[in-house]
């Protein structure tokens, strides 16, 4: 006996549920949120990409300590700056730039 494809099939997620996981790195979302905005705050980032500050401030240490992001104080804020022409290590992505990522991403 057949039972109707409804019933072995998920619910679909509700429009207020975050999805378990993301085709791009948290890396690579705090990339894009200061490619946007090079003055957010970590406050604002981390609400954009939905982590705690804590975790957004050691994301962006990580990716200042690699050489693809510069910070800069400016008063009480910092100002960050994406170094475009930053090649990562990892043997599938050398030969790629951060600026060539971002652009594409961005299109």
């Amino acid at each position: 006996m057949m039972t109707s494809s409804s019933d072995d099939e998920p619910d679909p997620p509700h429009a207020d549920e975050s999805p378990s996981w993301s085709l791009l790195s948290h890396h690579v979302h705090v990339l894009l949120c200061i490619d946007a905005d090079p003055d957010l705050t970590l406050r604002e980032i981390a609400a954009r990409i939905g982590l705690t500050e804590r975790a957004t401030h050691r994301l962006v240490d990580q990716l200042v300590a690699a050489g693809a992001l510069t910070r800069e104080r400016e008063g009480r804020r910092n100002h960050y700056e994406i170094v475009h022409t930053w090649s990562p290590d990892h043997p599938l992505e050398r030969g790629t730039t951060l600026g060539d990522l971002l652009l594409a991403l961005s299109a």
